[in-house]
């Protein structure tokens, strides 16, 4: 009989190289996948103007995404509204259902670096698996937008412009807009008695303009009207603002005889230049934000404080109510 373990050993063993086996498999596939899915979605943005406006929807609910995984995400759970991986909703204290475990949201993310042919440095790219929140135990599956006041969203809009802006008298703006930006002046001039509402939907556009125009007075605006449409719509999503006036129905034209890749490299111009006006943003509405924040800590504070000594003047301490009572005992005992 023989008595060697070295077969049980060699036997366990397989089972591993299998399933790193299976894994390179899996994970090939599901990068292929993303190529394909990203083709095919990208040509039917490109054709479809109602396509075009859903990316732009996912483009702004998920703007730190790079323009493809946008369109990922686009192709795969449109209306998707927060996504983790499987380690990023465990560590909030949830867990994927059980029947959306194979339902991943498939996204690109950069990994090991290559160098090509002509001495350039290239990104292989792998498979990385999401699941929107509606996947996952949280019972509440609705992402409540951060609400903004209107005056701090103005303020934040108004910050560190790229130009001067300046309030004109209604009878001097041109054909009765809310906002125009002349590149020669360097100088975006904004209608008095506006809504705020109608102030951010104005002045949005002109600010990607400024932004495009980077100083160059002779800048033509009709060159990226395209782009600033887009930039403008995502903005005016993203900060709850109304976007009626938005239609895309004529996109298909500007995308005419583009390759795939060109139409992502004009949705990330666009997704550019709208990150760059909600960054700036963002820093003033996050110091608002905590400012907001501490004022009510204090006031906390200053509650509970008084609160405290209104407490001690009714109740005086156990402490002193235990010594007054031995005084009291010492003097009856002589």
């Amino acid at each position: 009989m023989d008595n060697s373990f070295d077969s049980l050993l060699n036997a366990s063993a397989v089972p591993q190289d299998e399933k790193v086996q299976a894994f390179i498999a899996e994970s090939k596939n599901n990068r292929n996948r993303c190529y394909e899915l990203s083709e095919q979605v990208t040509a039917q943005v490109a054709t479809d103007g109602k396509m075009l406006q859903k990316y732009l929807d996912v483009q702004s609910t998920f703007d730190r995404y790079t323009t493809n995984n946008a369109l990922l995400i686009l192709a795969q759970r449109p209306d998707a509204q927060k996504l983790g991986d499987y380690g990023y909703w465990r560590d909030h204290g949830f867990y994927l259902k059980r029947m959306e475990q194979q339902n991943p949201v498939l996204i690109l993310e950069p990994g090991k670096t290559y160098k090509r042919e002509d001495g350039t440095v290239g990104n292989y790219y792998n498979a990385k698996k999401l699941y929107d929140i509606s996947q996952t135990t949280m019972s509440d599956t609705t992402i409540q937008k951060s609400e903004y006041e209107e005056h701090d969203l103005i303020r934040a809009l108004v910050s560190t412009p790229p130009v001067n802006i300046v309030a004109a008298e209604p009878e001097q703006m041109p054909d009765e807009k809310g906002a125009f930006f002349k590149p020669e002046e360097g100088c975006i001039y904004v209608r008095k008695g506006m809504s705020a509402q109608e102030i951010f939907q104005n002045l949005v556009p002109e600010l990607v303009f400024a932004g495009y125009a980077d100083g160059n007075p002779h800048y033509d605006k009709n060159e990226d009207a395209f782009h600033v449409s887009c930039a403008s719509y995502m903005l005016c999503k993203k900060y709850g603002m109304d976007t009626s006036r938005y239609n895309f129905l004529h996109a298909p034209e500007f995308f005419e005889k583009m390759e795939t890749q060109e139409v992502r490299v004009e949705l990330s111009r666009a997704r550019d230049a709208a990150n760059t006006i909600s960054a700036r943003m963002a820093k003033v509405l996050d110091q608002n934000r905590n400012a907001t924040y501490r004022q009510s800590e204090a006031e906390k504070n200053g509650q509970d404080s008084s609160e405290n000594v209104k407490d001690k003047k009714e109740n005086p301490e156990p402490e002193k109510k235990e010594q007054k009572s031995r005084g009291q005992h010492r003097k009856e005992a002589r």
